[in-house]
């Protein structure tokens, strides 16, 4: 008999993206690597290349151009630079941005600085806004602080009013140039959905890429009555995964853990939790063989096997207390969907072993109930690994 493939390391769990831009390039990222991914975008992009008021802030800024340019975007200050084109007075922005510092919040948007044909002076190694603002008020950028000085500053879907009132205080000048706004999505239906199957244990990983989706989020699920229930999820099973620190401070600020690569790049992301997921499985050895329990799906000696919601639900109840007897009628209170009808039990148990294909995983102890049928040699106590779903759903 031939070994079983390699399983890919996110197979078995479903991964929710809550990203408007580049969605479909981080669920093919998570699919390849075999996770089912659940997309509810929590946001939208909206440029403003026809509002006056970034028409009215550009005009000013070549009529009098700034000592100093913050770029907090890539995609937003190429959209500037685009809308400026369409009036005909491109390159009279870039003479003016040109003429003073400019200071790239991230790579992306010292990418789109150098491709306009300017020069960024500084870039912050943490890509965040509060960086950006001690180096200015530190006086990196000139020697002196900002007093006196006219500083234009790219807004990146929401206001910066803490890093603009900081900078007024300090005596400059503050031009705001809004290049592009989130808002809520047109169609709420699939960020519902998304909060749903949060709240259902039928979503293991939350993906953020930007502050204002996970914001976006929560206000959502505020207006629906369901925060606390969020929070406790976000808290607890559901691993949030952000791309970087600024994405994760609105969650952080309610005390929802998250995890972040080193980088904040999308690849980065993905990769980080690649490495993440093994160390949040549990791995039981199961009479004879071992049983690996997933977010929607098991492991028998290293092969995938599909289980339904019911099945896992049973599962997760068994393995919180392996090779030990639970009873039918707490197994009855695992299962979702709220049935009274201790036949329910039974007709789960009967798919789930089907599903397992090893039907004396699960032993029946008459009268009494059901257990993993635990190898004695390791014994209830041990199991490896920290489970993602089985401890705490």
């Amino acid at each position: 008999m031939s070994p079983p493939a390699e399983v890919p390391p996110l197979a078995g769990f479903t991964v929710g993206v809550t990203a408007a831009r580049r969605a479909d390039e981080l669920a093919t990222m998570l699919e390849r690597r075999g996770a089912v991914v659940q997309h509810g975008p929590a946001l939208r992009i909206v440029p403003v290349a026809d509002d006056t008021e970034l028409a009215d802030a550009t005009r000013a800024l070549i009529a009098r151009p700034p000592d100093i340019t913050v770029a907090t975007t890539g995609i937003g200050f190429r959209g500037w630079v685009e809308a400026a084109d369409g009036w005909g007075i491109g390159e009279d922005l870039l003479a003016a941005l040109g003429s003073g510092k400019l200071i790239a919040r991230g790579p992306k948007a010292r990418g789109a600085i150098r491709a306009s044909g300017l020069v960024d002076t500084w870039s912050p190694p943490s890509e965040s806004s509060a960086e950006v603002l001690d180096y200015l008020l530190d006086g990196a950028c000139d020697g002196r602080g900002v007093d006196g000085l006219r500083i234009a500053v790219q807004l990146h879907g929401e206001p910066l009013p803490d890093v603009v009132e900081a900078l007024t205080v300090a005596g400059a000048e503050v031009i705001e140039v809004p290049v592009y706004r989130w808002m809520p999505p047109v169609d709420i239906g699939p960020l519902d959905r998304l909060i749903d199957g949060v709240l259902a244990s039928c979503v293991d990983v939350l993906t953020f890429t930007s502050a204002p989706a996970a914001a976006s989020l929560l206000a959502r699920a505020t207006e629906r009555g369901l925060r606390e229930e969020l929070l406790t999820a976000l808290r607890g099973p559901v691993l949030s995964v952000c791309v970087g620190p600024v994405t994760a401070a609105p969650l952080e600020a309610v005390d929802v853990p998250t995890v972040q690569p080193h980088r904040s790049r999308l690849g980065a992301m993905v990769r980080h939790l690649e490495a993440e997921m093994p160390g949040r499985v549990r791995s039981l050895p199961v009479a004879g063989h071992w049983l690996e329990l997933r977010g929607h799906a098991v492991l028998v000696d290293g092969v995938l096997r599909g289980v339904q919601p019911a099945g896992m639900a049973l599962l997760r109840a068994l393995a919180r207390r392996p090779g030990r007897v639970v009873a039918r009628s707490e197994l009855l209170r695992a299962l979702p969907g709220g049935s009274g009808d201790e036949h329910a039990v039974e007709t789960a148990m009967a798919r789930l072993r089907t599903a397992l294909g090893e039907p004396k995983l699960v032993q029946t102890v008459v009268k009494r109930g059901y257990r993993l049928a635990l190898d004695p040699a390791i014994g209830a106590g041990s199991g490896g690994g920290h489970c993602l779903n089985a401890d705490s759903r």
